[in-house]
């Protein structure tokens, strides 16, 4: 029975191996074609660049001029950072709030959460960006807010999810103590929910960072780009793309996602087995 199990963790092994190499596979392409010449990342795009493709850190340097890459890493910097820290305050207190205060209105505002998550988003982009247009969302302070509103779904139902598994006798003793209800979320509820709060943590700022649909649509392009929408300024006339200028910027681009999700990944599993809902 032992043989058997280890001969089957042996081939789930390398199974899940083969199937990291091919989610790998896209990266190590991008980085790769970075360091060619134009000509030769649509030639012979599974290369290693040899001395007559190599051009060492020209794309890079062509990249970052022609994007304003810097200006557009600190805008993209700033939404992210600001738009995960306000999903985890507003969220995780809207879940708390809701599973101890259980009436009509929690319930409504729960279900409501829920049924953001499947509306697909080509139902609301135009309504949204006439929206955004009319309250003057079209800045990196304004688009947290709507992404605050769009990440509320998914973050309520883990918050909620893990809040089930804290014993309500621990809250009350902390208000036997003296402490007000703010008092007890912060000291008591908010320190608990940590593994929960690092996993929605990595999942927001992933989607966030790389999102390029919903900062086109509501922010002013004429002041302020991402860089995913900075990557956009490569393209030519006639449809014609710098593409090792693009490829050093997608690497650039993606570093401190990868950097980032490496150093919380251990949370992630932590984190979902916490807040999954429990009976």
């Amino acid at each position: 029975m032992d043989a058997r199990k280890a001969k089957h963790s042996g081939l789930l092994t390398v199974i899940f191996t083969l199937i990291s190499l091919l989610w790998v596979f896209p990266i190590v392409l991008v980085i790769i074609n970075s360091f060619k010449k134009k000509a030769y990342i649509t030639r012979k795009p599974f290369e290693i660049p040899t001395d007559k493709m190599f051009v060492g850190l020209e794309n890079y340097f062509k990249g970052i001029e022609r994007t304003g890459f810097f200006d557009a890493f600190w805008t993209s910097l700033f939404i992210t950072v600001f738009s995960v820290a306000a999903i985890i305050l507003f969220c995780s207190m809207t879940a708390w709030y809701i599973m101890r205060v259980k009436d009509a209105f929690t319930t409504a505002i729960y279900y409501l959460c829920l049924f953001a998550m499947i509306v697909p988003f080509q139902m609301v982009m135009y309504t949204l960006s006439k929206t955004a247009n009319v309250l003057h969302l079209g800045n990196p302070v304004g688009i947290i807010l709507v992404y605050v509103g769009f990440g509320a779904g998914l973050s309520v139902f883990m918050f909620t999810g893990f809040v089930k598994s804290i014993p309500l006798e621990i809250e009350e003793a902390a208000m036997i103590d003296g402490c007000t209800p703010l008092q007890t979320y912060f000291q008591v509820v908010l320190p608990i929910m940590k593994p929960t709060c690092i996993t929605v943590m990595i999942l927001q700022a992933m989607w966030i960072w790389n999102d390029y649909l919903l900062p086109s649509l509501v922010l002013d392009q004429k002041k302020y780009k991402t860089i995913p929408m900075a990557v956009q300024y490569l393209k030519g006339g006639y449809g014609s793309v710098d593409m090792g200028a693009m490829m050093a910027v997608l690497v650039l681009s993606i570093i401190p996602i990868i950097v980032f999700y490496l150093v919380c990944q251990k949370y992630i599993i932590e984190g979902v087995v916490a807040g999954a809902v429990k009976g």
